[in-house]
């Protein structure tokens, strides 16, 4: 397959993603009003990983037990395992626009990790758009009186830390396994640290009741769990194949976007005009840096076509 089509449909795959994670974003704080994070993400990542058995029996795909896959399997402990508990119990704390737009500081760590773990370079132009991009972001977590508590703040950024370290090694670790069978067995091994930390939470005698849960929170558990575990981590790594980890990470600055609108028009939740300007800042920088990304294939497509419209003419 040529170069450029494939980039731009790993690019149409992790707008995909981006939209997954910000809508999911909203719907779990839906479910997180009345579930408590340490029973919210095991009910997800059920839903998740038998939503994952059916696509992958549908499409016939089977799950080669491979060195590779089972390293790639184990990442699912760190994301979405300690990451999203992270990030829930940071979700629990401050609005779901907040929580989103806090994300947007995982493509710094991401590409300041790939160029440590990967060698991939970072062309100054691509460092100062992701510079703008965190100030943008500074711009809405600094707001004064905003609903975002420093506890809440913490949690999630760590969450965000755990998810770049996953995209990098992620990247690196990646076969030649389809993305399906590797999110179905990562989203498992999520799903028994999930269980196992729900168990120590019943020895120690926390165990967080869910007796008296709404319909809604229920329906907004299971919806969240496709959304934000299932299909978005399988755009994400269908995406992530055919980019590297640095421009991948790019495109989570697109989260916001979706999740601030599913915000405003599922929670009523609003913006200062301060959170506003951070919001374009971000956005006006992931498209700039999308674009800096795209110029090597373009370059290279351009050259290709060039070198083979050079050649002698039929007679």
């Amino acid at each position: 397959m040529p170069e450029f089509p494939r980039t731009y449909r790993s690019v149409l795959w992790l707008v995909a993603a981006a939209a997954c994670w910000g809508i999911g974003t909203v719907v779990s704080k839906r479910a997180v009003n009345e579930i408590a994070p340490l029973a919210l993400l095991p009910i997800q990542l059920t839903v998740s990983v038998a939503a994952l058995a059916v696509f992958t029996s549908v499409q016939q795909r089977r799950v080669n037990w491979s060195p590779d896959l089972r390293r790639l399997g184990a990442l699912g402990i760190l994301n979405p395992g300690v990451s999203y508990l992270l990030s829930l119990l940071g979700l629990a704390q401050i609005t779901a626009s907040l929580s989103v737009l806090l994300w947007s500081a995982e493509p710094l760590l991401i590409a300041a990790l790939a160029w440590w773990m990967l060698n991939e370079p970072v062309t100054g132009r691509q460092t100062t758009v992701m510079v703008f991009a965190f100030l943008g972001v500074v711009l809405v977590v600094f707001e004064s009186g905003n609903s975002g508590g420093a506890v809440g703040v913490g949690l999630t950024l760590a969450g965000v830390s755990a998810c770049a370290v996953y995209t990098v090694v992620s990247r690196k670790l990646m076969g030649g396994d389809p993305a399906l069978p590797i999110v179905l067995v990562q989203q498992s091994c999520a799903l028994v640290f999930a269980v196992g930390m729900l168990a120590v939470a019943a020895v120690a005698g926390s165990l967080p009741s869910i007796t008296a849960v709404s319909g809604t929170a229920w329906v907004s558990a299971t919806i969240s769990g496709l959304l934000y575990y299932a299909v978005a981590f399988w755009f994400y790594l269908s995406g992530l194949r055919g980019l590297p980890a640095s421009i991948a990470g790019v495109f989570i600055n697109l989260v916001p976007v979706f999740g601030i609108g599913a915000g405003f028009l599922l929670l009523a939740e609003r913006l200062s005009g301060r959170q506003w300007l951070g919001a374009a800042v971000v956005m006006a920088a992931v498209t700039t840096a999308a674009l800096l990304r795209m110029e090597p294939a373009r370059a290279a497509n351009t050259a290709r076509s060039l070198t083979l419209g050079a050649g002698p003419s039929p007679n």
